[in-house]
């Protein structure tokens, strides 16, 4: 039964990691996805008519008009893949599994079909097409996160590989571009992944629990294939899952008073740490790096099409390397976790000479991470600034590394800096609020193409300077740090 348990867990990793990788964040390839649909010739009516056009199809005229409309729809799925992270969340937490999966599948489904049977006439249902793939694709994520509660020590591992694999799926939008160029129609390649429905319904029936996978697991648990069809025995196994967790969040009180009244903390509300500086800060990182990312993606096109002088080849070779970059976000996401478990590690041993509290020992260990990924920005920043075609293959690097590690550092910063059971509420919060920061990149771009000329020189550096004052969020950490190990020393 054990050997069992363990197939079935191993089968629920593996597919949910394929989920993941080929369907949850596949909107960020949409650098590939505009190539095909300037070459489909939608919104082409927006363009005004080329009064040298000689019938040279190598060269691709830059339109304004065009790449602002697919400007706006990358901003608004952008802004809904962060903004609906919140609600999506709610959804599992109160509906459950099977409930937010069959939701998820839904959307994405809609939203597929919606894209194979439209044309250049009615490219207008991309506003509500893309949308519903990034809800869609969230809602896949979010259900897939807690496999990892089933690996126990290597839980952490697991979800920073997940998170990669949702950032590498945008490679998804090149295979269908690749495709296409092969005489695959745009069609075939929406009909086929829609298709993957079935796939999605039975991984929900047979490899994923009706409710919540708890954490810790209990002994005995099981779900999906191994529950027969008795639902409430999974319900039992979670609520004694929950009394696990409670009992050890009732042996803290016992810890503290071993330190002593005087470093006894009282229970503080959600708003006391929504407002605090600490929090206002890492709102401040994660969205003008997100800000970067997400007006770089949605841009990029214009962007290479401006670099390569309208040359379509030269266009495709670039969009090509970009997409074929993001595919390794999956490699380079656990690097960050792996960083700051080894330095916890390391300032745990130095916690018992110094008398440092458990909760500046995890701050200590996310500085290095918050203060890489900085700097990884900052790389990319100047050098999507530089307008020189190849330096952009570093940008295109600099930018995956630099992605990787924003979102899984941000994740686990959230969870080593606050209380546990505010972790949500904080999560949901900080990615909402920063997705209405990402409405920025739209009139950003339109500004840029506006009345700047197509000369973005002004707004990167005013970008790059903004890069600069996200230093002063792992900056403040440290010292915060630095000002809670001298006074036990003082004491």
């Amino acid at each position: 039964m054990q050997g069992q348990g363990l197939c079935l867990r191993v089968a629920t990793l593996l597919t949910g990691l394929l989920e993941c990788l080929g369907f949850a964040g596949v909107l960020f390839g949409w650098a590939s996805l505009v190539y095909v649909f300037k070459a489909e010739h939608y919104f082409d009516e927006l363009c005004e008519p080329d009064a040298g056009a000689t019938g040279n199809f190598t060269a691709q005229p830059d339109c304004k008009a065009q790449d602002e409309r697919f400007s706006l729809i990358f901003t608004l799925g952008s802004f809904m893949n962060n903004f609906m992270t919140f609600p999506a969340g709610y959804i599992f937490d109160r509906f459950k599994t099977t409930v937010a999966r069959l939701i998820a599948i839904f959307l994405y489904t809609s939203a597929t079909l919606t894209i194979a049977f439209i044309s250049a006439d009615s490219a207008f249902l991309l506003f509500l097409a893309m949308p519903m793939l990034t809800v869609g694709g969230i809602l896949f994520l979010i259900t897939n996160l807690q496999v990892g509660n089933l690996f126990g020590k290597h839980r952490s591992t697991i979800i920073t590989l997940y998170n990669g694999a949702f950032d590498s799926s945008s490679a998804v939008f090149l295979i269908i571009k690749l495709l296409y160029e092969q005489g695959i129609s745009l069609k075939a390649s929406f009909i086929f992944l829609s298709v993957f429905s079935a796939w999605h319904v039975g991984r929900t029936f047979l490899l994923m629990p009706r409710g919540h996978i708890p954490y810790p697991v209990p002994s005995n648990y099981s779900y999906g294939l191994c529950s027969g069809n008795d639902a409430r025995e999974e319900e039992k196994k979670t609520a004694e899952s929950e009394k696990l967790e409670l009992q050890s969040k009732e042996s803290l009180p016992a810890k503290e008073e071993a330190l002593g009244p005087g470093k006894q903390q009282e229970p503080r509300s959600f708003w006391s740490y929504a407002l605090s500086q600490r929090f206002a800060w890492h709102l401040v990182w994660l969205s003008v790096i997100q800000l970067w990312h997400y007006l770089f993606i949605g841009t990029l096109n214009s962007l290479l099409t401006s670099l390569a002088k309208g040359d379509r080849a030269l266009v495709s070779a670039y969009t090509n390397a970009f997409a074929i970059t993001q595919f390794f976000g999956v490699l380079c996401a656990p690097w960050n976790g792996l960083l700051m478990d080894r330095l916890k590690q390391k300032y745990q041993k130095e916690a018992k000479s110094t008398g440092s509290s458990a909760m500046t020992v995890a701050l200590r260990s996310a500085v290095p991470s918050l203060a890489l990924t900085s700097l990884l920005c900052l790389g990319f920043a100047l050098c999507a600034s530089v307008p020189i075609l190849p330096l952009q293959y570093v940008t295109f690097i600099l930018q995956v590394i630099s992605r990787s590690f924003l979102y899984g550092g941000n994740a686990a910063f959230l969870t080593l800096a606050f209380p546990a059971e505010h972790f949500g509420k904080l999560f949901g919060l900080v990615m909402a609020l920063s997705a209405i920061v990402s409405l920025l990149q739209f009139p950003i771009f339109t500004f840029i193409k506006g009345p700047l000329q197509n000369d973005p020189l002004y707004v990167n550096v005013m970008l790059v300077l903004a890069t600069v004052l996200t230093f002063v969020h792992p900056f403040m950490v440290y010292w915060e740090c630095r000002r809670e190990r001298k006074s036990p020393a003082t004491a």
